[in-house]
């Protein structure tokens, strides 16, 4: 049986046995084996003999495209057949099964599919979940789909669980106690190596570009290198190049992602035929499934790159972010697949041990659109009622059945509409099967490239000196211009393999979509009104400066020299969430008169009367909006006067009452209503502090503001008359009597009293104009005493007290020398109590 035999001495043969009992006997097993063992090839080909398949196939299910192909050539090598026959496997745009094919390699994407056409899979036995400690979006889905259909309607459908490092535990209760199965591994040591540089996003090429060469020195075979992602390969590329340049066999440096060329990928899993030695720079792609021939040196950048979607503002944020200790210790497998090997981490010991055990879940940080159409296809509603690992969380799965409210994929009871069965049957986020089920036959190639160049990496190369800005349909012109070997008049940074895939995609698009005819077709959409269709809430207005406003209220930013930077209207289709505002990457401009001829497009017709903080005043304007993206803005003559009211209230509140026609009486007398209402017990006298002034602007300020729209006119009004208005002809007498403004001293002088809160209140006066007076002045009905601030001839204080008697009769002897001689115009009596009081220097003869 071709090669089988000649690995039998895998250590995952020895449990086959047992993992085949437990999956007769509880028809679910979860499969731990590390790195190695050969569970990814040599499971599904033993399994598939086990009596109780009875002749039915078997899914493997993995979670990179690349994994599927290569797991599926394995096994077929060691059956020493073709992909195709026994072994065959299915991936996005590409598919090689036969009659003959009984173990089939799928992407979860594709076995959520077979799943929504067959819930019941009537010819499968068994379905493989590899590598579950990936946690994909769609593997998580997968599952809770097949738990589903294994308990309504298939007992006899088993399913098994796969994965190297994983919380069994957890995925054991979620599979009701299945049944653990142990592999050993066979694993060559690898010795761990600590750089101890400093993990730095912005410097990670330079890090890392200097961590090789020195590894390449250092150690013997092939080097694999663990990046972030595509962008940092290629700089890192470019480094090495450079530095490796004069060695005496310089190496073969070859990148390994998913989007590349099947040939630059074989360059990368396969030994160079001329004997040369290989770098091989890769991303997280790399860390499972894969075996990479001759590599026996890991360098470990230390990051991982990953989407978080941001339910609050409906977009996904790529976050490179440090590895996890688990994807450390994938990584590090890698160099002891075919003997000894050596791991080198840029970081240190101490980092390692602040790095999170795992990554968290896709389903936790993930756009769920996708999940949330797959669950309505499937009749769920409450996604509460499927088993999950991580159930999706709330906040974001209500953001995507919104979203698909809006596209109209669902009713308002989470039920899948005509348009959400047409939608779902494609293999397209929602947003882009919208604009595919939306077009009619002219339009067709126009909606398939368009969603392909959403779909897929740019077609434009990131070339700082020649970059074209984000136009999409600058890109189409590109692409077209590409089909017809056109020479183009673009930039020469023209990405030909990717221009290669995305052509394929909307190949496949259009396929695909040939039999949908039941949806209504619109007619002479423009790209960009196709685009608005996917995404109306990326509707965008210019703000100026390449800023704008989305339909959702974000904020969106162009580069200032980029083409679309001064249009009035975008559509932004991918856009980067910052922290406060987005980075737009692909847009197309679309005019007002587009926007109006959208179907389906809901234009909200308001009257608005508002204040404007920067004018501070009330304006009133009819407008035409969709969500935050204003269509038209016309003034309106004649508001309405109780919401030009309700506007100036807000205005005042924003600006304080210091906006007011206040004058320093006026905040005496409050400050005298104020004082006294803390004196009292009088639950029924009137509250006019600030605080309160500003809480009850409605009930005291808003019948005075008839006529009133602006800051300026704030000034007419009568303030004095308001608030004294507010106190009744009994509270205005008990204030005059008990807290009154001025006290007439002996002299005769009307003093005024200084009022605060927090002491009593303050008769500043000259010392002469209290000579007769025995006792500190009172208010409030003889209760408080007032605090005397006894003055200077130069009206400066001599003392402060409210104790007048003791004043005269223990510190006036020692005043009067003090002053006496500094003002020896004045009147100085040896007994003051017994003295005239004077407002002049002396008294008058009589």
């Amino acid at each position: 049986m071709g090669m089988l035999s000649s690995v039998t001495e895998l250590p995952v043969n020895r449990i086959i046995p047992v993992l085949a009992n437990a999956l007769a006997s509880s028809g679910r097993a979860v499969l731990s084996a590390p790195p190695g063992s050969g569970k990814t090839t040599l499971v599904p080909i033993q399994l598939l003999k086990a009596p109780w398949m009875q002749g039915k196939s078997l899914l493997l299910l993995e979670p990179r495209r690349l994994a599927a192909r290569t797991a599926a050539s394995r096994m077929a090598q060691l059956l020493g057949e073709a992909v195709g026959e026994q072994v065959g496997y299915s991936i996005r745009l590409e598919r090689k099964v036969s009659p003959k094919t009984r173990i089939e390699v799928v992407t979860e994407g594709i076995l959520t599919r077979r799943l929504q056409q067959d819930p019941q899979l009537e010819e499968v036995g068994l379905l493989i979940f590899d590598e579950f400690h990936e946690r994909n979006l769609q593997s998580d889905l997968a599952l809770a789909l097949a738990l589903d259909a294994q308990q309504g309607l298939r007992e006899d459908l088993r399913l098994l669980v796969m994965s190297a490092t994983l919380d069994t535990k957890r995925v054991v209760d979620l599979m009701e106690d299945a049944p653990v199965v142990t592999a050993e591994g066979r694993t060559f040591p690898v010795a761990h190596h600590y750089l101890g540089i400093k993990p730095d996003r912005r410097a990670v090429a330079e890090q890392v570009a200097a961590a090789v060469t020195k590894v390449w020195h250092q150690e013997q075979g092939d080097i694999l290198v663990f990046l972030p992602g595509v962008a940092e390969i290629r700089r890192v590329e470019r480094r090495l190049a450079a530095r490796l340049a004069d060695s005496d066999q310089p190496p073969l440096i070859t990148p390994l992602y998913g989007d590349l060329p099947k040939a630059e990928q074989d360059l990368a899993l396969l030994p160079d035929r001329r004997g040369r030695r290989r770098v091989v720079l890769t991303t997280a792609i790399a860390e499972t499934s894969l075996t990479i021939e001759g590599v026996s040196t890991v360098v470990d950048s230390g990051w991982s790159r990953l989407p978080r979607f941001l339910p609050a503002i409906g977009l996904t944020r790529l976050e490179t972010v440090a590895v996890s200790r688990a994807a450390a210790d994938q990584r590090a497998g890698r160099a002891g697949r075919i003997g000894p090997g050596s791991c080198y981490r840029l970081w240190s010991p101490h980092y390692q041990e602040q790095l999170p055990e795992f990554h968290q879940a896709e389903i936790l940080q993930a756009d769920l659109a996708p999940l949330a159409l797959e669950l309505a296809a499937w009749g769920v509603a409450d996604p509460g009622s499927l088993r999950w690992l991580d159930p999706p969380p709330r906040a974001a799965y209500d953001q995507a059945c919104d979203l698909l409210r809006m596209l109209g994929a669902l009713d308002r009871r989470h039920r899948l509409t005509k348009m959400g069965r047409e939608m779902v049957s494609l293999p397209a986020h929602p947003r882009l099967a919208h604009i595919l089920i939306n077009v009619n036959r002219r339009e067709r190639q126009l909606a398939c490239d368009l969603s392909a160049l959403l779909s897929e990496r740019d077609i434009i190369k990131r070339q700082q000196d020649s970059y074209p800005g984000v136009d999409l349909e600058y890109r189409i012109r590109l692409l077209t211009s590409w089909r017809d070997r056109l020479p183009t008049s673009g930039p020469q940074g023209i990405d030909k393999d990717a221009c290669r895939r995305v052509d394929r995609i909307s190949r496949d698009w259009s396929r695909r979509i040939r039999h949908l005819d039941a949806a209504p077709r619109r007619d002479g959409l423009s790209a960009a009104q196709l685009l608005a269709l996917a995404y109306p809430d990326r509707l965008a207005q210019h703000t100026g400066q390449g800023r704008f406003r989305l339909a959702n209220g974000r904020a969106a930013l162009l580069e200032a020299w980029d083409p679309l930077a001064n249009q009035a209207f975008l559509v932004i289709a991918q856009l980067d969430a910052g922290e406060t505002q987005g980075r737009a990457r692909l847009a197309a401009a679309i005019t007002e008169t587009e926007i109006r001829q959208l179907p389906d497009i809901e234009i909200e017709h308001e009257s608005r009367v508002e204040w404007d903080k920067r004018e501070q005043r009330v304006k009133a304007y009819a407008e035409e909006r969709i969500g935050a993206v204003v269509l038209t803005n016309r003034p309106i003559t004649a508001p309405d006067p109780d919401a030009v009211a309700c506007a100036m209230l807000q205005g005042v509140t924003g600006m304080g009452l210091a906006a007011l026609p206040w004058n320093k009486q006026l905040r005496n007398w409050q400050m005298r209503v104020c004082w006294l209402g803390s004196q009292l017990n009088d639950s029924n006298w009137p509250d006019l502090a600030d605080a309160w002034l500003s809480a009850h602007l409605d009930d005291w300020l808003a019948p005075w503001l008839e006529g009133v729209s602006s800051r300026d006119q704030l000034q007419r009004i009568d303030l004095t008359g308001i608030l004294h208005g507010m106190l009744d002809w009994q509270q205005k007498q008990r204030l005059e009597r008990e807290a009154p403004s001025h006290l007439q001293v002996p002299s005769g002088s009307r003093i005024p009293l200084r009022y605060s809160l927090e002491a009593a209140p303050i008769l500043a006066v000259r010392l002469q104009e209290m000579f007769g007076l025995a006792d500190t002045p009172r208010i409030c009905s003889g209760r408080v005493p007032v605090m005397l601030h006894l003055l200077s001839p130069a009206q400066r204080p001599m003392q402060i007290t409210d104790d007048l008697a003791g004043f005269w009769e223990r510190t006036y002897p020692q005043v009067k020398r003090e002053l006496k001689g500094r003002y020896p115009k004045h009147f100085w009596p040896d007994d003051p109590m017994q003295a005239e009081a004077t407002a002049r220097a002396k008294p008058r003869k009589s």
